[in-house]
């Protein structure tokens, strides 16, 4: 068995550890240095516990707190060829322990094997993982504008999956706030995906052994945990999930609980 946590997640930064008995990993970190550190000791984590830092891109909000949490702790940090390039200038410049990946690689650090796959985002090389360990698998999916033929192949079978809820698409749309231009971006291929895009993916994952859905990534501005667990469970409901489906909305400001990953 191992675990999920989400230290936090949306617009502002986006950070998650996955555990086993033998091994800690953060999953991006978009949140500031302190607040990574605060946070992780909140659930009795030290950062010196920590056996590595997963990138899924290198934007902001997901690599935010790099830089000074890597000059305090000499953290492996795993990304892509292209991504770490993208980092060596800020984030990554002092570091001496960059292990990068080509997208679509799979490996192990220690106990928890990970497999990395390519997503349509508007990021250099972006990446989505599957995380395993005794048997039991857990799917990553966080900012990505489709999902591929390739990302469902991946994320298949995963009993937990962690899925961005960017958007609810009426709201999008009627944003004052954002330029049309900007509305596109989020729209499109290479953008972000809605509430409604999630819920179909996890409705297509239920004959796959889906019994948890962790929803992340929410817009602070063109979204609501309302609005997303409404569209997500709706949905579940119709085609009869709605009590084999365990559904959560991460927060920006709040640690998540800690999500054992197992089989139903």
């Amino acid at each position: 068995m191992f675990n999920i946590l989400l230290l936090g997640s949306g617009s502002a930064g986006n950070c998650a550890v996955i555990e086993s008995s033998g091994c800690r990993l953060l999953v991006d970190g978009g949140l500031s240095a302190k607040q990574i550190t605060t946070r992780l000791a909140s659930v009795g984590i030290d950062p010196l516990m920590l056996d590595g830092i997963l990138l899924t891109h290198e934007h902001a909000d997901h690599v935010s707190g790099l830089r000074v949490l890597c000059k305090k702790t000499p953290i492996p940090v795993y990304c892509t060829r292209l991504t770490a390039e993208m980092l060596r200038e800020e984030e990554l410049a002092a570091h001496p322990d960059v292990r990068q990946f080509q997208a679509g690689a799979g490996f192990a650090i220690k106990d928890i094997e990970v497999q990395s796959f390519s997503v349509p985002h508007d990021a250099v090389d972006p990446v989505g993982f599957t995380f395993h360990h005794g048997g039991e698998s857990l799917g990553f999916l966080t900012d990505l504008g489709k999902c591929t033929n390739l990302a469902r192949e991946r994320v298949r079978g995963a009993s937990t999956l962690v899925i961005e809820t960017n958007h609810d698409e009426k709201t999008l749309q009627a944003d004052t706030r954002r330029p049309w231009s900007l509305k596109q971006r989020i729209m499109s291929i290479h953008g972000h995906l809605s509430n409604a895009a999630a819920a179909t993916e996890l409705v297509g994952l239920l004959e796959h052994g889906l019994n948890r859905a962790i929803l992340c990534h929410l817009s602070r501005d063109c979204n609501s945990p309302e609005l997303a667990l409404g569209e997500v469970r709706a949905r579940l409901a119709e085609a009869g999930a709605q009590e084999t489906v365990e559904v959560y909305c991460a927060a920006q400001k709040e640690v998540s609980p800690r999500f054992a990953i197992r089989s139903s």
